[in-house]
């Protein structure tokens, strides 16, 4: 987090082509490779009522190949979920996937390339480095500016019988290839917009101070956090424009980047249960929390100074004002800045805060954080 810190040891692979443009979903099919004949889209209802499945489909059949769809992606997706892609997958014969749609769509795709070629459940690869051979050729267009999962190895699956997320990370489950049309995210409604994008600062803010950030990794968030800080307002006022919302889904992906090669801290594991128990979307649950974990992180010296590496402001000043300047476009993209707004009662404060602690996230937190500063959170944001 400074000149100290900056060559801290990383390991960084390169493992997905990215293609940026308007329009540039019609040129999907020519990304899968020969010998790949036929290819299952995995999407939500949403995201398939919009047209945009029906975008991939044509790409690819236009590309001689046998295209079928898979709707039934959810929010959250589970091994249930999973499980069900699998037979759709099965019965396609497919020889590739491809995931159109967000966060969701892009993790259940990841888990049914992965179980066509593996075999098993998808909890048998929770955890890092489970992955014995390679997955079905995997391609991605994000249809929101929000994870960055188009350009990671993991995938986040929820276990149907507890609600815990299992992360499943490997170097197997990166994408070949992603699609980045800004076009796509036009449809939007402006709940996801302003739920995406500030989980996309959120991973842009977190990555930069984790305590695996390294050189490649800030230089990514930084760079994330530059095109998002810029284009979010613009995509709240004037969501048709075009060139915020290709820099909302540049930004996302270069923080997406950044999480692959560090990790993330305490607002994710604060938002995770808020997420899982009471079924509050991530992007609004971790934006909420956002601003309480950088003034509590304010208090650890090297995270002041790299919240004033990130903002240009002094590292006496910085972590207010990057707070400050969150609830601000809380307030602008209409999202609850309280946790009594979202329902939830002050005496389940302490149960969150404990599961809060058992979050993995939580250990790459630049200030250490347990149970007891969870609850100090959750109040703060009461």
């Amino acid at each position: 987090m400074n000149a100290e810190n900056s060559l801290t040891p990383f390991s960084f692979h390169g493992r997905t082509r990215i293609e940026f443009g308007p329009g540039s979903i019609a040129g999907l099919g020519s990304l899968i490779p020969g010998g790949c004949r036929r290819v299952l889209v995995v999407t939500d209802p949403g995201v398939a009522k919009a047209g945009h499945a029906a975008h991939a489909l044509d790409s690819i059949e236009r590309a001689g190949l046998e295209a079928r769809c898979f709707d039934g992606v959810v929010e959250n997706p589970t091994d249930a979920c999973v499980a069900r892609g699998v037979e759709a997958a099965r019965a396609a014969g497919a020889e590739a996937v491809a995931a159109v749609g967000g966060g969701s769509a892009m993790d259940c795709a990841k888990s049914v390339a992965l179980l066509i070629t593996n075999g098993g459940e998808i909890a048998d690869y929770r955890g890092h480095g489970k992955v014995k051979r390679p997955i079905l050729p995997l391609f991605v267009v994000p249809t929101t500016a929000g994870t960055g999962s188009e350009v990671q190895s993991a995938a986040l699956i929820t276990a149907s019988k507890t609600g815990e997320k299992m992360l499943i990370k490997d170097p197997h489950v990166a994408p070949l290839a992603a699609v980045l049309d800004p076009e796509l995210t036009l449809t939007l409604p402006p709940t996801v917009t302003a739920a995406t994008g500030i989980d996309a600062i959120t991973h842009a803010v977190e990555s930069f101070v984790s305590t695996k950030a390294n050189a490649l990794s800030r230089a990514f968030a930084a760079a994330a956090f530059r095109h998002l800080r810029a284009a979010f307002p613009k995509v709240l006022d004037r969501p048709d424009d075009l060139g915020a919302r290709g820099a909302m889904l540049v930004g996302a992906s270069l923080a997406g980047l950044s999480i692959e090669s560090s990790m993330l801290g305490a607002a994710h594991s604060a938002a995770n249960p808020l997420t899982h128990c009471y079924g509050i979307t991530h992007g609004v649950a971790v934006g909420l929390l956002l601003p309480h974990v950088v003034r509590f992180n304010a208090e650890e010296p090297r995270a002041a100074a790299a919240y004033g590496e990130l903002t240009g402001r002094p590292a006496r000043d910085a972590a207010r004002g990057l707070a400050s300047d969150i609830e601000v476009l809380l307030d602008r993209a209409r999202l609850p800045a309280r946790l009594a707004a979202l329902g939830i009662a002050r005496e389940l404060l302490s149960e969150l805060a404990d599961e809060a602690a058992g979050q993995w996230t939580a250990g790459f937190n630049p200030r250490p954080v347990r149970a007891h500063d969870f609850l100090e959170i959750y109040q703060c944001a009461f």
